[in-house]
């Protein structure tokens, strides 16, 4: 558990002992051996990070450990010092919207425990407007130039079979903020997700098998022959034309060109601890690294690994590649996602 100890305005510093530095003295003095306290910001936020606790049976053991340290600094501070702090915690790891900072309102994953993803995107300031602005430029020129694609693949998924054109799905974006997916439907309307999500369970824990496809000997970590696939969404599938809607997502601000595939909830409820970063580490793209160095034939642990590379070494000139690159892993047929 972090525990943050804020000072709400500036101290004067002429007194010999200032209040933060007293505050970080006497959570020092009380608090276990295995756990440790220092300067979450210099000079204003005191962080504690309490080690090996547990949170089964709800919040009380996390409740009470702030009332210690309430209880302890209401004694050793003056009235109107103690007043003058504000106290927010956070367990890591989070469970689903587990995030206790009542200033800041709750978001699934809380960015306060990863403060080593804000300093690098703070040196990146000006690749990350690079990136928006490719995003933008290519999002609304594949949405123009592909129009009579997008109007060819609408009748045929309408004619074929009964529904809506597009199938609208809830995913994680990144620090796992839900938004709408956007694909064409290529299944029949009513179906059962459950044989998909079992299958997603067993691959995320490394338990499933390679899935046999037509002229392949080797397989791929994905579900074939789904018995809810339309004979045209197959083809869509395939050729992996039903991700063309997700540029309307790239336009939103939902998802970027290039980054990991956004998961399904229920997929990032069976993500082991650090299969969580690659929902932290980047917006989700429409194609990645994982897309164009194997897809399909890789199993999940190595696709976050490929995942939380690209996050770390990404650029501007890393994403053209990958862009490029797209196309032929796409007409190699190696399966999408």
């Amino acid at each position: 558990m972090l525990l943050l100890l804020r000072m709400r305005d500036s101290f004067s510093p002429e007194k010999s002992e200032p209040m933060p530095r007293k505050i970080l003295t006497t959570v020092s003095s009380f608090i276990r051996e295995t756990d440790f306290a220092g300067w979450y910001e210099n000079d204003s936020v005191v962080g504690v990070v309490f080690t090996e606790i547990t949170v089964e049976d709800g919040n009380s053991i996390p409740a009470t450990i702030l009332a210690r340290v309430t209880e302890t600094l209401r004694g050793d501070l003056p009235a109107e010092q103690f007043n003058r702090l504000s106290f927010t915690y956070h367990v890591f790891p989070e469970d689903r919207d587990d995030n206790r900072n009542a200033n800041d309102g709750q978001r699934p994953s809380n960015p306060t425990l990863y403060p080593d993803l804000s300093q690098r995107e703070d040196t990146r300031k000006w690749f990350r407007f690079m990136k928006r602005a490719m995003d933008v430029l290519g999002s609304l020129l594949a949405l123009l130039l592909l129009s009579p694609l997008f109007l060819i693949i609408a009748l045929a998924v309408k004619v074929t079979s009964q529904g809506p054109v597009f199938f609208r799905q809830r995913r994680l974006g990144q620090f796992g903020k839900p938004f709408v997916f956007l694909k064409f439907r290529s299944m029949y309307v009513n179906n059962d997700a459950s044989v998909h999500r079992e299958y997603v369970t067993q691959l995320i824990a490394g338990k499933a098998g390679k899935q046999p496809v037509s002229g392949r000997d080797d397989g791929v970590y994905k579900l074939t022959n789904d018995p809810r696939i339309s004979r045209v969404g197959a083809f869509l599938r395939r050729t992996s034309l039903d991700e063309l809607p997700q540029f309307i997502n790239v336009l939103k601000g939902e998802m970027s060109l290039v980054g990991p595939r956004p998961p399904i909830p229920y997929e990032a409820e069976a993500y082991d601890i650090w299969h969580r970063r690659r929902l932290l580490e980047a917006k989700p793209g429409l194609t990645g690294l994982w897309q164009v160095c194997g897809r399909s034939r890789v199993k999940f642990d190595d696709m976050v690994r490929l995942d939380l590379q690209y996050a770390r070494t990404w650029s501007p000139w890393m994403d053209l590649k990958i862009l490029a690159r797209t196309p032929g892993a796409v007409l190699l047929g190696e399966g999408a996602r």
